[in-house]
């Protein structure tokens, strides 16, 4: 089998993946900030990584995936000060709503999921380091800071020199920062702030910064270098670069061996955000779309391509996905046992081994569903599905996908049933003027019906 190689933001190529430790996998994804439903954005996150961890799982990999929960900062903070509601109560409304979105898109939990404020005391320890070693400062406002231009390897993730970062800059008169590149890593309390966001520490009460959570949850569970850290390609700078700085700085070693970042979903050919107020929750898109219809239309994308959203787009999807189960329908899969000697599998294989190439994965599924659909072969249908379910797609039987949808077009399952039953009637009547009449009524609401031997007539939505 081929050799997985892995696009390195860090390196700027695609680089042949060697773990750390023979068989082992530490892979570590930025997680959500939980003061609202998720988006489509997180969805891709979710999905893209939830597929590069089944991946090296089946390429017999011992995987540790850690993705975190980012439930404090200030947005949670004014989220939860405008709803009159605790910090706890708001972060755990919406932990249970990422927890079933996610598991609506097929998306496997991680091996951890640590979030934020049960690592404080790490955090704290980190900061102390850091201190220690000269790269973080007490500021007369209480903040305890990084100081930037002290860490010599800075912007090497991002590629951004200093003077490029200061030019770049708005410049606070009121700021006790040293320099304004210096980010910020304990926050001294506000008055005004709920005394639930207030810690203890050495530097007076406060709670974190945004950025020293990662590297204290990170470094904790897997270690202070480990293999791969991945995230939204938003989060490369500064978040990423300022983890770099933070993990490297306290403990003198390589932080992360590949820096992963899947690409932006965009709508209108605009990046989707809330600040433009072109987002779409995860919610709202199942309301109209199959879950798996839209775990497909991620994954047919490349991860670091641009997503480009619209219902078009997804029609397609899920037109295509259609197609798939459809060939499993007709030639039933006995096995979910892949034979990885067999050309397809071949193929599938080399493209997920060539930096997780999605789309070409799923091209050699359709040429597996025509030569299904061709022959009728159980083995290929077989190897059909045992490949699709690698990547978490064709997990359902097929008659549960294909009748599922919608009732949009005022068309709910037994309506389907009762207008079957008439178009048999009519046809045993001989009244096929009938019978073309409601197949062509169900056509134009997007049901297709099939007429088996027998006399049977199986259906499913276009």
């Amino acid at each position: 089998m081929s050799v997985l190689k892995i696009y390195n933001t860090l390196a700027r190529d695609k680089q042949v993946f060697v773990p750390i430790e023979p068989g082992k996998v530490r892979l570590y994804v930025c997680g959500m900030t939980v003061y609202d439903f998720c988006h489509l954005g997180h969805a891709r996150v979710m999905v893209v990584f939830d597929m590069i961890q089944r991946w090296l799982r089946a390429q017999q990999f011992d995987v540790t995936y850690v993705r975190n929960i980012t439930d404090i900062d200030d947005k949670i903070i004014r989220r939860a000060v405008e709803n009159k509601e605790s910090i706890s109560a708001l972060t755990q409304r919406y932990i249970d709503a990422m927890h079933e979105d996610a598991a609506a898109l097929g998306v496997e939990r991680p091996d951890h999921e640590p979030r934020a404020t049960a690592f404080v005391p790490q955090m704290l320890n980190l900061i102390g380091a850091l201190e220690k070693n000269g790269l973080a400062y007490q500021a007369k406002d209480g903040d305890v800071n990084f100081s930037v231009r002290d860490f010599a390897g800075y912007g090497k993730l991002s590629g951004k020199s200093l003077d490029d970062l200061r030019a770049g800059e708005r410049v606070d008169v009121n700021s006790t920062k040293r320099d304004p590149l210096d980010f910020v890593l304990w926050k001294a309390s506000r008055e005004e702030e709920p005394q639930e966001v207030k810690w203890d520490s050495q530097w007076g009460s406060g709670r974190p910064g945004w950025h020293i959570e990662c590297s204290a949850m990170s470094c904790d569970l897997l270690g202070e270098h480990f293999d791969i850290h991945g995230g939204g390609q938003d989060l490369q700078f500064p978040h990423h670069e300022n983890e770099i700085a933070q993990s490297e700085g306290a403990s003198g070693k390589q932080f992360v061996n590949y820096w992963m970042h899947n690409g932006f979903v965009r709508i209108d050919n605009e990046k989707m955000s809330k600040s433009l107020g072109n987002f779409f929750t995860i919610r709202e898109v199942l309301k109209n779309y199959d879950a798996e219809v839209i775990r497909f239309f991620i994954l047919r994308a490349h991860y670091r391509s641009p997503l480009n959203y619209s219902d078009t787009h997804l029609d397609d999807a899920r037109t295509a996905l259609a197609r798939l189960y459809v060939a499993l329908k007709t030639t039933a899969a006995e096995t979910k046992t892949i034979d990885w000697n067999e050309p397809h599998a071949q193929r599938f294989a080399e493209a997920m081994n060539d930096d997780f190439n999605t789309p070409i994965a799923i091209s050699v599924l359709f040429d597996l569903a025509s030569e299904v659909n061709k022959h009728h072969s159980v083995a290929l249908s077989s190897q059909l599905k045992g490949l699709a379910n690698v990547i978490g797609l064709l997990e359902r039987e097929p008659k549960q996908f294909l009748q599922a949808g919608g009732t949009e077009d005022g068309l709910s399952d037994d309506d389907v049933h009762a207008l079957i039953a008439a178009r048999t009637q009519a046809k045993q009547e001989k009244n096929f003027s009938e019978s073309d009449r409601i197949r062509a009524d169900l056509l134009s609401k997007g049901i297709v019906l099939e007429d088996k031997p027998g006399g049977l007539t199986e259906w499913r939505r276009a």
